[in-house]
């Protein structure tokens, strides 16, 4: 007998299948005695399903064809007519559908509730002071509440202690004065705060690698103090104040919020972009007066005894374009050799020194 693997499918068409080619045993309602099989086959119910269809469908469809060509007409002469129109509407057509559409994403992307100042003003109540930026940039009324001067003035007495050390312009009776309220709030953050504290003590007397945030920046004030401590020879501390150049968008102008007009006075702060660069050496040596001036290069190096550290600045009359290389061709050096440590402070620093006017 022939094995089973053998026997070879009879290739079915449905185009060989007609009505007369179906029988009675095809059909639901056949007597399952007669029918082998209940299962038609999907060649033979496709071609049977297709000649209903064309059986069917050929007097109603005389109707849908002059429907059909009528319409074809209209929009064969809509065709012809939106060919004479010019490239120029169509653009101007297609960007209008554009911009409505994008519109329409705007208006479901800005669903949504708007909650008054007071209840941010509330909810500003617990918020960490290292969370102040984050909880700023939720919403334009958020911000607004962290322009407010409650809102730091909460902020510092929830912080306050009352054996704190605090310098006297930093004391709750000096907290009463609008003008640079902000400022004073977050400099007293950094002695009542012990997340601050501990980040500012835990800075190297020398850092690890040369700072470069003072590269470009013009020198306001340089000047010197003598410095008695656990050493038996005095040291010198020589400091140098530098303000940070601003950088501009490429239209020209600063990307920022307008500050509203009733808290400009909070947020008044002149030492925001300055810096402090305090230089410790054991002994005194003559500089040169660089004031004015402009920070082209800062290093620090290892000294000539190998004992200690030598820093080297040079400053230049005029600020140095980007593309430009950073040297010393022209400028005015100034040496600090030996150094025994370098402190580069921002102006919330707890030992940047003090201003008369904050």
């Amino acid at each position: 007998m022939p094995k089973k693997g053998n026997r070879k499918r009879l290739k079915f068409r449905a185009g060989d299948v007609c009505s007369e080619s179906v029988t009675v045993g095809d059909y639901a309602d056949a007597d399952p005695a007669v029918v082998k099989s209940a299962r038609v086959k999907k060649a033979v119910a496709n071609a049977v399903q297709k000649e209903v269809k064309l059986l069917c469908g050929l007097e109603a469809s005389q109707g849908a064809v002059e429907v059909l060509s009528s319409s074809l007409s209209v929009t064969g002469d809509g065709l012809d007519s939106s060919d004479d129109l010019d490239p120029e509407e169509v653009g101007e057509n297609d960007t209008k559908v554009a911009h409505k559409k994008k519109h329409k994403r705007r208006k479901e992307s800005s669903d949504g509730g708007e909650y008054p100042v007071d209840i941010w003003l509330m909810l500003a109540c617990y918020i960490r002071p290292e969370d102040v930026c984050r909880f700023a940039l939720i919403c334009r009324n958020a911000w607004t509440v962290t322009c407010t001067a409650a809102f730091w003035t909460r902020l510092y007495r929830r912080h306050y202690k009352m054996d704190a050390d605090l310098p006297f312009r930093l004391q709750p009776d000096c907290m009463d004065r609008m003008c640079s309220l902000r400022a004073r709030v977050i400099r007293s953050l950094f002695h009542l705060y012990e997340p601050f504290s501990l980040r500012v003590s835990k800075v190297p007397a020398l850092p690890e690698s040369t700072p470069t945030t003072l590269l470009n920046s013009k020198c306001l004030l340089s000047w010197v103090t003598k410095v008695s401590g656990a050493r038996p020879e005095a040291l010198w501390e020589f400091n140098f104040k530098f303000l940070k150049q601003q950088r501009h968008s490429k239209n020209g102008c600063a990307k920022s919020l307008y500050m509203p007009r009733q808290y400009e006075d909070v947020h008044t702060n002149p030492d925001s972009d300055c810096y402090v660069l305090q230089v410790t050496t054991l002994n005194f040596i003559f500089t040169p007066v660089v004031m004015g001036m402009i920070l082209s290069l800062f290093t620090i190096n290892v000294s000539t005894d190998m004992r200690h550290h030598r820093v080297r600045l040079v400053f230049q009359d005029t600020p140095l374009q980007r593309w430009k290389k950073r040297g010393d061709q022209g400028g005015t050096p100034v040496v600090l050799d030996p150094v025994h440590s370098v402190k580069l402070m921002d102006w919330w620093h707890p030992h940047y020194p003090s201003s008369p006017y904050i």
